[in-house]
């Protein structure tokens, strides 16, 4: 129903800053948000930021201050700018759609690498 594609992972030094982007196709007029999560080895994957359809945003709190999340209508885009990065962030990053009026289905990415070096 919703197809998502992630890009802009890749290897950055600690303090440095990436731009992921996660562009949606498909039945996009039903999604009601868009978010990211990651999920570093052997941890459970997190929730990292959310935007719904309204605007309203959350940020998981070790990442306040330092990430970004925003949306593109037009493009059927949203976008994490991550600033600061620490090597904790280091993880495989998930675009993540939800969709439904009632009963919300949840589609999801194919992962983009992140990885911090110190």
């Amino acid at each position: 129903q919703v197809q998502l594609v992630e890009s802009g992972g890749g290897l950055v030094q600690a303090g440095g800053s990436l731009r992921l982007s996660c562009a949606a196709s498909g039945s996009t007029f039903l999604i009601n948000a868009m978010g990211w999560y990651r999920q570093a080895p052997g941890k459970k994957r997190e929730l990292v930021a959310r935007i719904s359809s309204s605007g309203s945003i959350n940020y998981e709190d070790s990442v306040k201050g330092r990430f970004t999340i925003s949306r593109d209508n037009a493009k059927n885009t949203v976008y994490l700018y991550m600033n600061s990065l620490k090597p904790e962030d280091t993880a495989v990053y998930y675009c993540n759609s939800e969709v439904g009026r009632g009963i919300v289905l949840d589609f999801w990415g194919q992962g983009t690498q992140v990885t911090v070096s110190s």
